[in-house]
């Protein structure tokens, strides 16, 4: 029988399934569907009549941010188990109806999208026999602490490595450096994977990795695999799933100008016959964050994240606000910003494109050490040490304290991808 609560938590955590990569879209801007919404907001007011507890309340922009605790509450960092669980659902779910074939599957996912994260739990003690494949546990292929290869001793590395049974590379980019030396890695895996030499697989890879090698190996016809892109009603859902934990009742949020709802999602109040979900009007908030962040869940959250504003601590504000909102409407558990009101990241001016070099070479190695960074971009050590610096100033890029890695932050990432795209860099599909 069917476990219903499993296909729940799959559908929650990542809406939409997995999807072939060609066939990923870029969700709709807001500006048709919003005038398209205004205009039957408006002709349900002339029809309905706005009575004096359905008017837009006064602006609450100067509610305190999230405490660390609220947002661990509110809008936590995704459970990447559960995630796992609903990638390998998905693919027994796209094996079963004949839409995927291949032994290996590559699964291709822009920055931030939890994928390696998801993937380098399929090994985990902890993890659900739901995930093992014809009874076989999945094994974890990690690179060598050296990505310095000739082919020959290419050949004997993968050889020592064990890919008759399940495997899983959670990130591909962690096997090469755009560098002589640095390809033969990756180039011995493709080949053995088109000619068949290995056993079941899968490979997950960030899309910018993958539009290297993508031109590099054009002939392998890789046919890869990607999350479905987050849309409004996927991000509604997301976030609501993210915010419920285990709780049944669904988190309300609402805008800070005007009193709009963005949570729960209007396909909730569709299901319910109380008066009180009939009468909730809906922003476009989640329609113009999924455009934002290009369907990217990583980045909607650190978005959301940031618009989200708390509930005064202390009963009298409590009460305060409450009644610049409606006397005779549910309280909100937060309150969003509009994203034209949020404070994002801007690049810092420069005439100079070696700040494009060094950001471009941390989305192909999906971050990399200063050491590595120099490698792979040319830059000094000197000049690489007072551009990550500014940059990390800005909050478009951060130091992993403990390997002293860099990456690109999600909240700058769509700063990045455009200021890459008006320097004439590569760009991801997604």
């Amino acid at each position: 029988m069917k476990d219903k609560t499993n296909d729940n938590t799959a559908d929650s955590c990542l809406p939409g399934g997995l999807i072939p990569a060609d066939q990923w879209a870029l969700p709709q801007t807001s500006v048709r569907r919003s005038l398209k919404d205004a205009i039957r907001h408006a002709l349900k007011q002339l029809r309905a009549g706005v009575s004096q507890a359905e008017e837009p309340f006064e602006s609450m922009d100067e509610l305190p941010e999230l405490s660390a605790a609220q947002q661990r509450r509110l809008a936590p960092e995704p459970d990447y188990s559960h995630q796992a669980e609903a990638i390998a659902c998905s693919l027994r779910q796209a094996r079963s109806e004949g839409s995927l074939s291949r032994e290996v599957v590559c699964l291709v996912a822009p920055p931030f999208s939890g994928v390696a994260q998801a993937l380098a739990r399929f090994s985990a003690p902890e993890k659900p026999d739901s995930i093992a494949r014809d009874g076989e546990k999945w094994r974890i292929i990690a690179p060598p602490k050296t990505l310095s290869f000739n082919d020959h001793e290419a050949g004997e590395w993968w050889d020592k490595q064990d890919l008759s049974r399940p495997w899983v590379i959670p990130e591909l980019a962690d096997f090469w450096l755009r560098s002589l030396s640095g390809l033969a890695l990756v180039k011995e895996l493709f080949r053995r994977i088109a000619n068949g030499n290995t056993g079941a697989g899968i490979v997950g890879s960030s899309s910018w990795c993958w539009r290297y090698w993508g031109h590099y190996l054009e002939n392998a016809q890789m046919s890869p695999w990607t999350p479905a892109p987050m849309e409004a009603e996927r991000l509604g859902i997301w976030f609501t799933y993210l915010a419920s934990g285990k709780s049944d009742s669904p988190v309300v949020a609402r805008m800070t100008g005007d009193g709009l709802y963005v949570l729960p999602c209007p396909e909730t109040d569709e299901a319910e016959n109380d008066k009180k979900s009939k009468k909730r009007k809906y922003s476009t908030f989640l329609r113009d964050l999924a455009a934002t962040s290009r369907g990217n869940p990583g980045v909607a959250l650190a978005i959301w994240q940031r618009a989200l504003r708390a509930r005064p601590d202390d009963d009298a504000k409590l009460e305060e606000a409450e009644d610049k909102a409606h006397k005779h409407s549910e309280a909100a558990d937060c309150w969003v910003v509009p994203l034209g009101r949020l404070s994002l990241p801007n690049m810092p001016q420069s005439k100079e494109g070696v700040t494009g070099f060094i950001l471009h070479g941390l989305l192909l190695h999906n971050g990399l050490d200063a050491e590595s960074l120099e490698i792979v971009t040319g830059v000094s050590t000197y000049e690489l040490s007072l551009v990550l610096s500014r940059l990390k100033r800005a909050e478009l890029v951060s130091c992993d304290q403990l390997d002293g890695r860099w990456q690109v932050t999600p909240i700058g990432y769509p700063t990045v991808r455009r200021h890459l795209q008006s320097w004439g860099f590569p760009l991801d599909q997604f």
